[in-house]
């Protein structure tokens, strides 16, 4: 039941209407620079969601990827307090920058701000991506709001380094399960395709017309989700494996059925 749950997770997050590229809604109306630090910070936690050894921790990773590449990237944490658009000046926040705000009052924990110069390292498809990952609500239930925060940074700091990414790096188990079943079913597709007919062995021509349907299964939602953003060879083996099992099953099953009816 709990894997059916996560099961059930991933699939909402992916199809959640969301627009990550705002501070939440209160930050907009609301003015507050009385709530802002009178030292410089890479993080402001009003909603006291980091441990002083996380935001240590933190403040010193950010600096230092400041210094690598170049890219601002700070952390705000809020919930009935806000300093809203104060921040852009605190941060002197540009086209170069990213805001997270962690701000659970919206649904998802995790909205982002991003800068124009940011776009073409990290597509706007990696920002709702992440979002739903880890700023989803049953993700922050079962792993806390910490953990949202530091794993969404993890993310971004690493594509920064690398020179950018297309997706979120990393295949949660829900993701795999979900490229295993799409795998499955274009393997049954094409055994269906393939079939004996008008005495022919291996029907290819219908597999070869069917192979829109099955390719997008397989390939696209099968195969592509997988090594774009891991390179472990074991959930390629699975998926490959349960196409093979599935279009073998498919294929079989009109010869076996005509076997049984012949003894009888």
């Amino acid at each position: 039941m709990q894997h059916l749950r996560r099961l059930a997770a991933a699939i909402v997050a992916v199809f959640i209407a969301v627009t990550p590229w705002t501070i939440a809604p209160a930050a907009h109306a609301i003015d507050n620079p009385e709530l802002l630090p009178d030292r410089p910070t890479p993080i402001i936690d009003l909603a006291e969601v980091l441990t002083s050894a996380q935001e240590d921790f933190l403040t010193t990773a950010l600096a230092d990827l400041e210094t690598e590449t170049g890219y601002k990237l700070r952390v705000l944490t809020q919930f009935d307090r806000t300093p809203g658009l104060a921040v852009r000046d605190f941060w002197d926040l540009g086209e170069d920058s990213i805001l997270l705000v962690a701000d659970p009052r919206g649904g998802n924990l995790l909205n982002f701000n991003v800068g124009l110069d940011i776009y073409p390292v990290l597509p706007r498809t990696f920002w709702v991506e992440l979002q739903t990952r880890y700023g989803n609500q049953f993700y922050v239930r079962e792993n806390g709001e910490d953990r949202s925060i530091i794993e969404a940074l993890d993310s971004i700091s690493g594509c920064l380094r690398d020179g950018g990414c297309r997706v979120v790096p990393g295949l949660p188990r829900e993701q795999w399960i979900l490229t295993l079943i799409t795998s499955g079913m274009g393997g049954i597709i094409f055994g269906l395709a393939a079939q004996p007919r008008e005495n022919k062995i291996f029907a290819w021509q219908w597999a070869l017309i069917f192979s829109p349907l099955w390719g997008i299964l397989f390939v696209a939602f099968g195969i592509g989700p997988v090594v774009s953003r891991t390179s472990d060879w074991l959930p390629l083996f699975r998926n490959v494996l349960t196409f093979m099992l599935g279009a073998i099953v498919a294929y079989l099953t009109p010869i076996i059925d005509r076997s049984s009816t012949s003894q009888t």
